[in-house]
């Protein structure tokens, strides 16, 4: 076997393992996380048996060198297994890239092989950053970086063993990015400076989702893993609104399947040919954030007409909580605004509206 076949090989198990897990392991169970707000720790431990958690990795980093777009195909399929366990793993991969990229030697020896083989788990806080003043700055100090402010959700909380956390300079408005361990975030001087909130969310509760307010952390320079323009960070975020972006099509792709199995063969049909449309455009917008953002809007309105019509097709029993149509509703409401950016929020009343 060559290089490439074994290549070929490494990304064709991942596929395959992703189907599995959805299938066998994670929708099985769904309405179990969805009931208990709570992720199981197998899932956790499956996903990274089966190399789950590095897919987005260069191979020089430990990864399997996917295409884009067989990243996205993998996200689209875990999360038509669990929503709340796909959105919580997705946001790992955003850290993986960072310290693949970073120039802080130090920390990508540290931290990088760990969470490419998910014996380290990561999540994100970024939201602070977006708008405009910044909800979270960062003030340079000696010998590091004192943050202040607020990201309202932080998903993960409780499951993720690190926690990578961007504010922008107070003093230039570059974005700096840091890679904190939970424990450091928890304990000793740093516990006064932080405040987590749970948020009561209507679905996918067990993303485990904070708001998280932090008033005087003090952050190491060696802590940091980006420090970029403001510039360069809303460009580097496309890449992260087309990952989002497989949120809508992993519940396309459970509700059309339930379809199928109702009898509702045409029906699911049309849904995903559909969905094939959004996703080209979702994907041929990568270098263009507005056709990037009106085609995730279309996608998340995608997902609501599948949870709908998968709701029509069970009638009485779509209003019983609990049932997988009743849950399915629910979470394409969530995607609708999970993730979001204002241009998005706009888009999608305006369609909803019709104004």
């Amino acid at each position: 076997m060559t290089i490439d076949d074994a290549a070929d090989a490494r990304r064709a198990e991942l596929r395959t393992a992703a189907i599995r897990l959805a299938d066998e392991v994670l929708f099985p169970a769904a309405g179990d996380v969805d009931r208990t707000g709570a992720v199981p720790e197998s899932h956790w431990q499956a996903l990274a048996e089966a190399g789950l958690y590095g897919i987005a990795a260069p191979v020089d980093a430990g990864g399997p060198g996917l295409e884009f777009g067989e990243v996205t195909e993998i996200l689209e399929v875990l999360t038509s297994g669990c929503l709340a366990t796909a959105f919580t793993w997705i946001q790992h991969h955003g850290v993986v890239l960072s310290l693949s990229r970073t120039t802080n030697a130090d920390l990508r020896a540290e931290l990088l092989e760990a969470t490419v083989t998910g014996r380290l788990r990561a999540g994100v806080a970024y939201a602070g950053v977006v708008p405009t003043p910044p909800r979270m700055t960062a003030t340079a100090t000696g010998d590091g970086w004192l943050l202040t402010g607020h990201a309202p959700f932080v998903s993960g909380w409780g499951d993720v063993d690190l926690l990578q956390v961007s504010a922008r300079d107070a003093a230039t408005d570059d974005v700096v990015s840091a890679i904190l361990r939970m424990p450091d975030l928890l304990e000793g001087a740093s516990a006064d400076a932080v405040r987590a909130t749970p948020v009561d969310l209507s679905a996918a509760t067990a993303t485990r989702t904070v708001s998280l307010r932090v008033d005087g952390l003090t952050v190491p320079v060696d802590r940091v893993v980006t420090r970029v323009g403001l510039g360069e960070f809303f460009a580097s975020q496309n890449v992260g609104v087309r990952l989002n972006g497989t949120l809508p099509f992993g519940l396309i792709r459970r509700c059309t399947a339930l379809l199928d199995v109702r009898g509702h063969n045409r029906e699911a049909r049309a849904l995903r040919e559909r969905a094939d449309v959004v996703r080209t455009a979702l994907d041929a917008g990568m270098a263009d954030a507005t056709a990037l953002l009106a085609a995730r809007a279309d996608a998340a309105r995608l997902a609501l007409d599948a949870a709908a019509a998968l709701a029509a097709a069970d009638g009485g029993r779509a209003v019983v909580r609990g049932s997988a149509s009743e849950r399915l509703f629910r979470e394409a409401a969530f995607v609708l605004v999970a993730a979001s950016r204002p241009e998005l929020k706009t888009a999608l009343l305006q369609r909803f509206s019709g104004a």
